[in-house]
């Protein structure tokens, strides 16, 4: 890993609070280390791991996902219920979902419009809206 991406990737985790271990500067430099916003699953994400010079466990790029969302480098979008995608892109924007090949893209944003969100509940505040338009090829 050269020397200068180290160094980005370095003051990416540890702005955010985060040791940067071996490993998770490793799974740093795959997300961020290009500048490019991207989305993976953890298993894309070991998968991309093999062909680097540090080993990584599937237990420790879930397990590191997890710890990056936690502390705001990542956004989680969960498509189906029970896949979840991480997004370098932490701002708010909508997704495109493509049934067939089940990638996760961003999707333009000039067009969306939200006109009115239902009230929260009592003691309950809206986080975040995620907005996932399915797409199927014709």
């Amino acid at each position: 890993m050269p020397q200068v991406k180290r160094h980005i990737e370095t003051n990416w985790l540890s702005g955010a609070g985060l040791r940067p271990t071996r490993q998770r500067l490793a799974l740093a430099h795959l997300l961020i280390g290009d500048g490019q916003h991207r989305h993976v699953t953890a298993e894309s994400l070991y998968e991309a791991t093999r062909d680097g010079a540090e080993k990584v466990s599937l237990a420790t790029v879930y397990n590191t996902l997890r710890v990056f969302s936690d502390a705001g480098l990542l956004r989680e979008i969960t498509v189906n219920g029970a896949r979840s995608y991480f997004d370098t892109n932490v701002t708010n924007h909508p997704h495109f979902f493509w049934e067939d090949t089940e990638e996760l893209m961003d999707a333009p944003d000039e067009d969306l419009k939200i006109a009115q969100l239902p009230e929260a509940p009592a003691g309950a505040e809206i986080s975040k809206v995620d907005v996932v338009i399915r797409l199927r090829r014709s």
